[in-house]
């Protein structure tokens, strides 16, 4: 079973709008680098939220199959990253997110913000395909 970037994408923002992260963004990055298709970021008010956000994507991904090729940050929590390859997950510690800068970093990517008021992105399981 396969699944587009762009499913992923939104699938991990979604899990992000369960855990309660704020400032969630989906950066399209395919077009200026071959680093991945999509960066989606969040940011959270601690680090027990960093670490529930970042378990949640991992296990609810892993249930279908999709496992990230390479993690980082469980040590110090503030800034978690979740390697899916064409997706990359930041989950961000509020105040490292705001040191770092990925979205002026990568200014002119296509920005997508995802809230929950909108309702939650498409949900992938395991009878759809692409």
């Amino acid at each position: 079973m396969s699944y587009t970037a762009e499913e992923l994408a939104r699938r991990c923002a979604e899990m992000m709008v369960e855990k309660k992260a704020r400032d969630i963004v989906m950066l399209d990055v395919g077009e200026l680098t071959d680093i991945a298709d999509f960066f989606v970021i969040c940011s959270c008010d601690n680090d027990t939220q960093v670490k529930a956000v970042a378990e949640n994507i991992r296990e609810e991904l892993g249930k279908i199959d999709v496992r990230p090729w390479k993690t980082e940050g469980w040590q110090g929590l503030h800034w978690i990253i979740l390697d899916y390859v064409e997706v990359v997950v930041h989950v961000f510690y509020g105040e490292t997110r705001h040191f770092y800068k990925l979205e002026r970093l990568w200014a002119d990517a296509r920005i997508e913000y995802i809230t929950d008021q909108a309702g939650p992105a498409p949900t992938l399981d395991n009878n759809e395909s692409t």
